[in-house]
């Protein structure tokens, strides 16, 4: 290659390096200590965003209050951002404190100058939020005001910075017809008008989400900020590329009745021996999603932000299955016998009904889903057999009656 040629072949390189790295953002990660939170960091700062976490640390305190531990024992935040930087190369800052104070969330906001905002910090678990009055209060108090508080932030210190909020499928309910992505077209006495998706959530926690997505789509509509609000199915699944480099990166596995999943709840069941317990008929029907496609989702929306003024919601899922079909799926993949055995349903639910959720819009962005048959297989067995001797069987019994109010 000659000079010219040479330099012209540099230029373009130079060209290219500059246009990936004016892609690259910074982001803050809330709740940036929780099961989804840390793994989405990780997988962030992987991609070459320069991230930075902030938690309060609420999540393993609720731990100590119900007695109950991760099944995968997990390191202090500290050492885990110590343990990325020594594997990756890559640091990943930690704020401290609580969205509940206002001061120190514009303060953070102002230090971190972030482009992007992903927004797990809130009490994430329905159960918890029906214990009684001041858990119902507490949460709602804990997530709604929390967001607010960000929300003012974000208006007054930067409207450009792109939120990215973890909802709920659970905010929907389960109505009779079609779940479309956040909006719905209606026409009424020969008007026609574009709504907010009604909803008809199961619990206290799930009405804070309601609250959440409402109060985010106003800042949007009156203040010109843009938000992406994830409603998300149950997550599975606790690897990630990342996290599976080194035992200090791990995240948590819950499985207790209180902030455990019922899958999470079956697999341990299946590997001890025990029979699956099933609430009810087991005809509640819900979305699935492997926890890699979950970061991997954020990832989407934090690099293809909504418009200014945009309310943008996706439906964050891959899979859905009624909960004998999950049941059954488990019992299938498990290389053992399993029975499944059915109780009483401490949580006032349908029985029986009617579930089709629209799902594009990540999809459309590029998301290529895992599928539960295999996580099964590849990691979600595997994981409970090297952990099953931390198990306490009793943690997974109903804890929580929806239909009595308590004090």
């Amino acid at each position: 290659m000659n000079q010219g040629g040479y330099e012209r072949h540099e230029f373009r390189r130079a060209i290219l390096k500059s246009i990936v790295e004016a892609q690259l953002l910074r982001v803050l990660v809330l709740g940036g200590d929780g099961y989804l939170g840390w793994p989405t960091a990780l997988h962030l700062s992987d991609r070459g965003h320069e991230t930075a976490v902030l938690d309060n640390f609420a999540r393993r305190r609720y731990d100590e209050e119900l007695g109950v531990q991760s099944l995968v024992a997990i390191e202090d935040l500290d050492v885990r951002a110590a343990a990325w930087k020594e594997v990756s190369g890559k640091e990943i800052p930690v704020f401290t404190g609580d969205l509940l104070d206002a001061d120190f969330v514009y303060d953070v906001l102002r230090d971190f100058a972030p482009d992007a905002v992903v927004h797990f910090a809130e009490q994430r678990a329905a159960p918890y939020s029906m214990i009684d009055r001041e858990h119902a209060v507490y949460t709602q108090h804990n997530n709604v005001v929390g967001t607010l508080n960000l929300l003012f932030a974000i208006a007054e210190t930067n409207p450009d910075i792109h939120l990215v909020k973890l909802g709920t499928m659970g905010e929907y309910g389960t109505p009779n017809i079609d779940i479309e992505e956040g909006w719905l077209d209606v026409e009424h006495n020969g008007r026609k008008d574009r709504v907010l998706y009604p909803k008809r959530p199961g619990s206290f926690y799930h009405l804070s989400k309601v609250h959440d997505s409402h109060n985010m789509e106003f800042a949007c509509r009156v203040w010109g900020l843009r938000a992406t609000d994830l409603n998300q199915g149950v997550v599975y699944g606790q690897r990630t590329p990342q996290t599976a480099l080194d035992p200090r990166l791990a995240t948590r596995f819950d499985y207790d009745a209180v902030f455990g999943t019922v899958l999470n709840r079956f697999v341990i069941q299946a590997v001890l021996g025990l029979p699956l317990t099933v609430y009810g008929t087991g005809g509640q029907t819900r979305g699935l999603i492997d926890i890699r496609d979950t970061v991997e989702c954020i990832r989407l929306a934090v690099e293809n932000p909504a418009e200014t003024g945009e309310f943008r919601v996706f439906n964050q899922m891959t899979e859905s299955m009624s909960v004998k079909e999950i049941a059954e799926l488990v019992a299938e993949h498990f290389p053992g016998p399993v029975q499944i055995e059915h109780l009483d349903n401490p949580r006032v639910e349908k029985p029986e009904h009617y579930y089709n959720v629209k799902h594009t819009g990540l999809i459309e962005l590029g998301l290529k889903p895992h599928l539960l048959s295999d996580t099964l297989i590849e990691s979600m067995f595997p994981v409970v057999e090297e952990n099953k001797h931390r198990v306490e069987p009793d943690k997974m019994l109903p804890r929580v009656n929806w239909t009595r109010a308590k004090n």
